[in-house]
């Protein structure tokens, strides 16, 4: 009876000691929005702005109209050797990059300034310079080169191009193949570009109030960098430390055989 006591007494204030140690360990928010309620109502959407043609934006701008010369001309194809412009021509536009000053070189018409523009404002203005020229054109523009960047601690980081135009910064980490757990969801950091100047803002992805911020949609060329959190992640990817978890498991199992042993 005496041995019994004195092994399973130190066993048990072994376990106990580890259990604590164990639960004693920082904790961290990995759930996005977390203080979003299932009865939180719904709400219209106003932080949402149109991105605007800024200069290196490259354009997509397609012409179609009744004349099938004027198609060729206007979208920068190339005609069939027999010149028959019934037949398939070679497409060779390959998109209109918008100078310093936000102005495009558009064939006949010549220089136009899209800059500041959004997209249905530029499809607007390119169709009322391209009446004067062709009968009832439909003018179609969009970007070419709309895309966004998604570094730091996610699974793939990488450059995205966005065929919409339209992301936030919720599916631009869902591209990237959402964050790592060492990634600090409360300190997403966002760099953007605009008319020459650059703005930087943090979001809080724990806080559902991040949905109403003006950097919750992205626009064109938008950086987005996940920051690890380096407490934790030096700690788990030390060289003393990289099988803790493992060595815990296996002890804290020891442990319970040592005690329904002497139980």
């Amino acid at each position: 009876m005496y041995l019994f006591c004195n092994l399973r007494r130190p066993a048990f204030t072994f376990l106990v000691l580890l259990l604590l140690l164990t639960a004693c360990g920082g904790h961290r928010n990995l759930v996005y929005f977390s203080d979003m309620s299932a009865t939180d109502p719904a709400a219209p959407i106003k932080n949402f702005a149109s991105p605007r043609i800024q200069p290196d934006d490259i354009l997509t701008i397609t012409v179609s109209s009744l004349s099938p010369e004027s198609n060729v001309l206007f979208n920068n194809v190339l005609l069939p050797s027999n010149g028959n412009t019934g037949s398939l021509a070679e497409k060779i536009n390959e998109g209109y990059l918008v100078d310093k000053n936000g102005a495009i070189n558009f064939p006949v018409i010549g220089k136009i300034t899209l800059g500041g523009l959004t997209k249905e404002e530029a499809t607007e203005k390119m169709t009322d310079l391209i009446k004067a020229q062709v009968k009832n054109p439909i003018v179609n523009v969009r970007f070419k080169n709309f895309k966004v960047t998604v570094i730091g601690e996610v699974a793939k980081p990488a450059s995205f191009t966005i065929e919409t135009e339209k992301i936030n910064v919720l599916e631009a980490l869902g591209l990237a193949g959402d964050m790592t757990v060492y990634g600090r969801r409360e300190n997403v950091l966002i760099i953007r570009e605009k008319d020459g100047v650059r703005t930087t803002s943090r979001l809080n992805l724990n806080n559902k109030a991040v949905l109403t911020s003006p950097y919750y949609y992205l626009q064109q060329n938008d950086i987005v960098y996940v920051e690890p959190e380096n407490k934790v992640k030096t700690a788990d990817t030390a060289p003393g430390n990289r099988y803790i978890q493992i060595w815990s498991a296996l002890i804290t199992t020891a442990g319970f055989v040592i005690i329904s042993i002497y139980n």
